[in-house]
């Protein structure tokens, strides 16, 4: 399974398990691609991309939304970005640390060892921006907006309706790893993939893309 190559480490006073990006993964197959990735940007510039600058939509001060009990999730939906995928899968760790993936472009998953979507804390959600040459289910996370809607239906038969509050793009090295993975006052949700220029030379992206959520609505999921 190929892997973004997160390090695990503990939130210091929190029972959040925060993650370190310590390498990009390639996510259009292994080694030096044989074509440019679908909707990567051009090969490895001279300097660092800067990051997109933070934006958060109205209401964000507003107190967080009472925290659901644990289910886990099925379906997500971002109608906004055409994201429309199941099953979402359990993704859990390699003996190295590293965080699985999944293994085609059309999937996402859910990391274990966060909070389920609609529990208090950070869900992480992750899928590929592309895989082999084919678009990826977050092909188009970085055109999200503050004020866009995630819904992630549980298995519980609850839908859990996020609101974007920002999207951003860092450099791996640049990572936040506590404003990603911390804890929260309320339920939210992440949405991660990589991006920013493709290091053909390396097979991977120089950044990540991360969407940021917060649990503002809650109805019976419907099909």
């Amino acid at each position: 399974m190929r892997r973004f190559r997160w390090q695990l480490i503990a939130a210091a006073g929190t029972a959040v398990v925060a993650l370190v990006v310590i390498l990009a993964v390639a996510l259009t197959g292994p080694g030096v691609p044989t074509a440019e990735p679908a909707g990567a940007a051009a090969p490895v510039p001279t300097t660092t991309a800067e990051p997109a600058p933070e934006t958060t939509s109205a209401g964000a001060g507003e107190l967080p939304a009472r925290p659901l009990p644990p289910a886990r999730p099925g379906r997500l939906e971002i109608p906004s970005i055409d994201v429309r995928t199941e099953p979402i899968i359990d993704l859990g760790l390699e003996p190295d640390g590293a965080l699985e993936v999944p293994e085609d472009a059309v999937t996402t998953g859910w990391f274990t060892q966060s909070p389920t979507p609609g529990e208090a804390g950070p869900a992480i959600i992750a899928a590929h921006v592309d895989y082999r040459n084919v678009p990826g289910m977050f092909h188009r996370l970085h055109e999200l907006r503050p004020g866009a809607e995630a819904t992630v239906h549980r298995e519980d038969g609850t839908s859990v309706v996020f609101t974007v509050t920002a999207v951003e793009r860092y450099p791996k090295a640049e990572f936040p790893t506590e404003r990603v993975y911390g804890n929260t006052e309320g339920p939210e949700l992440r949405l991660i993939t990589c991006g920013g220029a493709f290091n053909r030379a390396e097979g991977e992206y120089l950044d990540n893309v991360v969407a940021y959520a917060r649990m503002t609505g809650t109805h019976r999921a419907t099909k």
